[in-house]
Parts: structure tokens; sequence; C-alpha cells
């Protein structure tokens, strides 16, 4: 799950990572009044998950309660590349004098800790990596020792940081690194990190992603992330418990097994269509979970052919098979299904199907035969 700015940075502070004071409102009054209270000059951001928002005029400086109020009204409802701006984040804007860039994510090849330090902030850090990868300090952590001071230290040392905020940088690095283990992240990332001309080191921006397998942990963090932006099929899906994305195209796909449903994915892509979704039914899928899979694929209007590439194994064919009967039944689809069906009971599967005589349902013996039909049927129904 990734985080608005403000509730990053508010990971931050309770971790001890020094952020600016602020306040998260959803009206045009009310961000007047935190303005107010705050003291001029202000930030007025908007809180959306994407990028640029300065460019698309979603981040504006305000330096008396006039100024608040126009860039709140402007801003409160903006359109960012598809994401509307319902929250905004006013911030008491800050003086700065250098920009950093800091961030802890994990090195899956390494399966450790990596914490990232340049200071060339305020830019991207892919840009930084390709053209001045010598500014770009990389240093794995042992987990079960944790970052340490003097681990940080080494890093601000490297990273060739002031020589009088080294202290400050590498207190903000261990913080991070806190707020990335104890918070369950799988990014936490920090760019700009502030010198302000009184030589404070703070956070200007916050960038986490929390992972989710971790969520039974943290409770408080069920009410994070941005729901108001969320797509209502991917919220439909969660409640009932199915893993699904929402994609572009216009292909529906689902799969028992994350690694067999991204093979799906890319075999399709392949062979010239654009998958509508990723579809996780999982293992043991009995007739019901098929037919709400199938309810939450035909959610979205723009689905024009649904493959369902089924391996047995804890999952049983003849219950999928029998699970797409019930939901023709309920659902009334009228758009083409392409079947395959492999593994556990996948002949008496293949024997339900053919005897059930689906309208618009064509089995498929291979993967990339199934590819190709569900293609050419999405094609012929556009």
């Amino acid at each position: 799950m990734d985080l608005l700015e403000y509730q990053g940075k508010q990971l931050f502070g309770k971790h001890g990572l020094e952020v600016s004071d602020g306040k998260a409102v959803t009206t045009v009054e009310d961000a007047v009044a935190a303005a107010n209270e705050i003291g001029y000059p202000v930030v007025v951001k908007a809180q959306v998950l994407m990028g640029g928002r300065g460019k698309a005029g979603g981040v504006k400086l305000a330096s008396n309660e006039d100024e608040a109020r126009e860039h709140a009204t402007n801003i409160l409802g903006l359109d960012i590349k598809g994401h509307i701006t319902r929250t905004l984040w006013i911030e008491h804007a800050s003086d700065i004098e250098t920009e950093y860039y800091a961030s802890v994510l994990l090195d899956r090849s390494a399966k450790k800790p990596l914490v990232m330090f340049s200071t060339e902030g305020g830019i991207e850090i892919e840009t930084v990596a390709e053209e001045t990868p010598e500014k770009l300090i990389k240093q794995h952590v042992d987990p079960l020792v944790g970052l340490s001071k003097e681990q940080a230290l080494d890093i601000a040392t490297q990273g060739n940081a002031d020589e009088d905020v080294r202290e400050g940088v590498a207190d903000a690095l261990v913080a991070l690194y806190t707020v990335w283990i104890e918070e369950d992240a799988s990014l936490a990332e920090i760019n700009p990190l502030i010198v302000t001309p009184d030589r404070q080191v703070k956070a200007l921006d916050a960038k986490v992603s929390l992972d989710d397998n971790a969520s039974f942990r943290h409770p408080d963090h069920a009410e994070l992330g941005d729901k108001a932006n969320l797509d209502p099929i991917e919220v439909k899906a969660a409640e009932q418990d199915v893993v699904y994305v929402k994609l572009d195209g216009n292909i529906g796909i689902l799969g028992n097994g994350a690694g067999l449903v991204m093979s799906t994915l890319d075999v399709v892509a392949q062979a010239g269509g654009e998958p509508a979704n990723f579809l996780d039914a999982g293992g043991g899928s009995d007739a019901a979970k098929v037919t709400q899979a199938v309810e939450i694929i035909l959610s979205n209007e723009n689905v024009k052919a649904v493959l369902f590439n089924i391996f047995g194994g804890i999952t049983r064919c003849d219950e999928v098979a029998n699970g797409l009967i019930a939901a023709f039944k309920s659902l009334k689809p009228t758009v083409p299904f392409v079947v395959r069906l492999d593994g556990t009971n996948d002949v008496e599967g293949r024997r339900i199907l053919e005897e059930a005589n689906l309208p618009n349902v064509q089995a498929a013996k291979t993967m990339n035969e199934a590819a190709e039909m569900v293609v050419a049927a999405a094609k012929g129904n556009s």
C-alpha cells in the first residue's frame, strides 16, 4: 500500500525524523484555518499518489490568507494524471540551502535491506544513478544488527554530505531505517532531505510503501492510503478477499497462483492482446469463488473477452468448470470466454463444460493457444 505524502511524514515524525509542521484538510475553509494556525508562508500541497504535482499546479506557496484560500480552491478537485485531489497538506514553508536524497528498500537479490544516499536530491534518483552513479551511495544492512549510527555516518561521509550536517544526516538515516523496519515498509524514501540555513536536516517529502502482508501487525494502517481514489472494483475485490489489480486492457484474466497469472498476462501480451486485470483465484477455488471472480472481472466495462487459465493442483478443474456454469446462470455474461484446464480432474472439467454447452465459451489445450484465441475473440467483440 502506497501512502500519501502527509501520511508518510506522520510516520516519519513518529519515529524521530524532523518534518515541518503541517495539517491535512479536505475543505477550503479548513485549509485557510490551518494556514492561519501554522503561520505564513505555507505550502499548499495536493495529496495524490502521483508524481509531477508541482508541474500540474498541485503545489503552491501562500504568503497570506487570500493566497491560501485561492490555492486551496484551485487545487481541491484538481485532476493530476487521473487522480482527483481530495485532500490538501498545509505545511509551513521551509528555507532550503541544500537538497539530499535518502531511502531504504529491500534488495531482493541480496536478501538484505539497502540504504541509499545522495547529495543530488530533488531530482529523479534514476537520473542520478544513470548520469552520476558515483554520487549514489549504496550500503546493505545486516538485518540482525540494524543500521547503526556508525554505519549511517559512514554513508553520509562517503556521500560527501556537508561535514557539519553529517551527524544530522546519519540520525535521519537511522530514523528512516527505523520507519522501514517498525512499520513493515517495502520502501521509505525522502526526496528531498533538506538542509536549512540554520543547518537543520529535515524531510521535505515522503514516499512510503507498506507491505500489505504485514497488515495484521498494524491495525492502525487500515485507514492509510488514498482510499478516495481507489478503483471501486479493486475495493470490492479486496472486501471479498480476491487478489485483483485493474489494468488498462480489454481482456479479463483469471488464473490460480500469482506466477501462473503473471505468465498468462505475458503470453496474452505476446499474442497482441492487452490484459484488463490481474486476478489470482488462489488454491482451492470452488464454484462460489469462481462465480465471485467472474463477477469482479465483468464489473470492468472495458472487458471484451475473458481467459480462464487453470492448472489444477489444490484447485480442481471440475470445481472451476462448475463455477463457470454457475456464473453463467447468475450473471449471464455476453462476452466470449476461453477456458484452458490442465491438472487435477482436467478431463472431468472439460467434460462438464462440453456437456453444459455454454454460449460463447471455447476450450483451449495450451496456454499459447488460449492466448491467441482470447485475443481474436476480444478483437471480434470490439
